[in-house]
């Protein structure tokens, strides 16, 4: 039987995709790409003739970088690749007045359209417009969301990913992931695994594999922190916006057919921004959980402690930028226990040789069970989970010339988790499950404008996503953790194999696992270059898109399983359902793909324009 991710890898590696794409009524240039934002439209004079050779420039507000272009002999112009920002327009041309418009608004892949009527006169002369009808954005053909800055500051988010913004997108349901689906959300009906990430215009589809390799392994799901959220990706605060393309998107799009979501993250400007923060919870603002005053146990800790702050300004004024970012989380989650445990007379009356697998367990705290187990007695204690995170960012922007800008940015996001009683796996409350995860990144960016009509962006990156997990046993409420030889053979540890005792198949029953679960590695490559062709009516944008994984897990060279199946055979020591012993090698695979696309955006009449290509 074929391997599955191979297949899966040949799908993908193989499609050619021809697509006609974005037709749009009534609208100019549609399909905006890339991350960066275009602007376009007609100059015209008072009798509606079209003025050629007119000089449109966009002067960046944050940075104070211009983008330059003149009216082809239609009297059309086009800025192909504007960085999100808020900017200034002014139109010359001899024997005109200058015609100035501020404060024009361009979010991550825009396409805004803006014609200009201008006024005989000296050039000396300026007319400002203030106001006006609002920016039209013609890639209405695409069906996307844009979360800007200013709405993820003025949210409350849980957790402060930006995450849980994704939900709020027309067409998003969020799915219970699991071992076959291993992804947060369906976007119009497509897998979970569907969805393509990007930052700063390489992917982010990193996966986290924190058990095995899976969907996240073969680059198909986004990097996550520990907890499942994106803040590894991107801090908020670190976030300028995102936009959320859910359908009809440009063959430059083509990876994957769910969401492309795009991130852009902060640059530094002209002048120094800083903020600090700190969001806290404690138990001291809390009421004692009802479950715990029902067993009369004192509250369990509560803690919630997120803090950080930015900073962001200029090296050198109007040609160096920084920004950087920090955000920590500290987490204790109060929990309550409430099952059942091996009684101390089946202890004291068991079997030698199960003995110290029964006394892994924690020691009873009394009180009436009818419902537990012959054998068995009732357990009910108060604890906390601990839970951390950090992720720093740093960014430097440089324009290098009137034509060239570069970037650089590196992120590095540790997190982990501690959840007693084995989390998912729910086992006995002496077992903790620990996971770890961390995201590191390293992105460089250029934007260079070859002529008036030509721009090219080209990016790379390299990432790094490690997951680790993997169970042990501690003295909680007097369990006494056996040494590794009470559970393995003679030369194997716990720090590469894994044991499981499956006493029943009850939650929170008699059963734990300990040892290594994961510890793995995905490494990626990513180089994309895009190149922006302004020929008339033509709007063309040619690519390449080179992506290498190369994903490495960590396997067991151990693995043991005693599968009692029931708490009477564990208190006989009868291993009526058998003994696994098994052991997996380590795997490396390297995953290449190459990309292609062509692109036209043909403005074939004023209210009528059609985007197609091959990718």
């Amino acid at each position: 039987m074929d391997d599955p991710f191979r297949v899966a890898h040949s799908f993908f590696l193989q499609r050619l995709s021809l697509a006609v794409v974005c037709l749009a009524l009534f609208s100019g240039t549609v399909c905006a790409q890339s991350t960066n934002a275009s602007l376009s439209g007609i100059v015209i004079d008072a009798s509606k003739a079209r003025i050629a050779g007119a000089r449109i420039a966009a002067i960046s507000s944050a940075i104070n970088i211009r983008d330059e272009t003149t009216t082809n002999a239609t009297g059309e112009y086009y800025l192909p690749s504007l960085l999100p920002d808020t900017y200034r327009i002014e139109v010359e041309k001899n024997g005109f007045k200058t015609l100035v418009r501020p404060d024009v608004t361009l979010h991550v892949q825009d396409t805004v359209k803006i014609d200009f009527e201008m006024a005989i006169g000296a050039a000396s002369e300026s007319i400002t417009v203030e106001g006006g009808a609002p920016l039209l954005n013609t890639s209405n053909a695409t069906v996307s969301t844009l979360i800007d800055n200013r709405f993820v500051e003025n949210m409350p988010l849980n957790g402060r990913s930006f995450s849980a913004l994704i939900d709020l997108t027309p067409g998003v349901v969020l799915v219970n992931s699991n071992f076959f689906e291993e992804g947060q959300f369906s976007v119009n009906g497509q897998r979970p695994d569907a969805n393509y990430f990007t930052v700063d215009g390489v992917s982010a589809n990193l996966g986290t594999p924190v058990s095995s390799f899976g969907q996240g392994g073969t680059g198909q799901l986004p990097a996550t922190n520990a907890f499942g959220g994106f803040s590894n990706l991107v801090s908020l605060d670190a976030l300028q916006e995102f936009r959320i393309q859910t359908s009809t998107f440009a063959p430059e799009f083509g990876r994957t057919p769910g969401a492309q979501v795009s991130v852009v993250t902060k640059s530094g400007t002209n002048a120094f921004h800083g903020t600090a923060f700190e969001y806290f919870r404690n138990d001291i603002l809390d009421a004692n959980d009802w479950f715990a005053d029902e067993k009369g146990l004192t509250k369990p800790a509560l803690r919630q402690n997120d803090f950080g702050g930015v900073l962001g300004g200029p090296i050198i004024k109007d040609k160096l930028f920084f920004f950087g970012s920090y955000e920590g989380l500290r987490i204790r989650q109060p929990q309550i226990a409430n099952t059942y445990v091996p009684s101390l007379a089946t202890r004291q009356s068991a079997p030698s040789a199960v003995q110290p697998l029964l006394d892994a367990f924690p020691q009873t705290t009394g009180g009436n069970c009818p419902s537990c187990p012959a054998g068995t007695a009732a357990f009910a204690a108060g604890y906390s989970d601990p839970s951390s995170l950090d992720s720093y960012s740093g960014r430097g922007d440089y324009v290098l010339s009137r034509r060239v800008t570069l970037f650089g940015r590196y992120s590095d996001a540790p997190s982990s988790t501690v959840q007693r009683a084995g989390g998912r796996f729910q086992t006995a409350y002496s077992n903790l499950n620990h996971t770890k995860a961390r995201t590191q990144t390293v992105t460089l960016g250029a934007d260079g404008t070859i002529t008036s009509h030509a721009i090219d962006e080209l990016r790379f990156n390299y990432s790094l996503s490690h997951g680790q997990s993997f169970l042990t046993l501690d003295n909680f409420a007097g369990a006494l953790a056996p040494p590794d030889a009470a559970l393995l053979p003679p030369g194997q540890s716990l720090s590469n194999s894994f044991f499981a005792m499956f006493g029943d198949f009850n939650p929170f029953g008699l059963k734990y696992f300990v040892g290594k679960i994961a510890d793995n590695r995905q490494h990626q490559v990513n180089l994309t270059n895009a190149l922006s062709w302004n020929a008339g009516p033509h709007r063309m944008k040619f690519g390449v898109d080179y992506r290498r994984l190369n994903p490495e897990e960590g396997s067991l060279t151990y693995q043991l399983e005693y599968i009692f199946g029931s708490s009477a055979n564990l208190f006989a020591n009868s291993v009526a359902e058998g003994v696994v012993a098994s052991r997996s090698p380590d795997v490396q695979m390297v995953i290449s793909n190459w990309s292609l696309f062509a692109q036209d955006t043909w403005s074939i009449a004023k209210n009528l324009t059609v985007t197609y290509g091959l990718r």
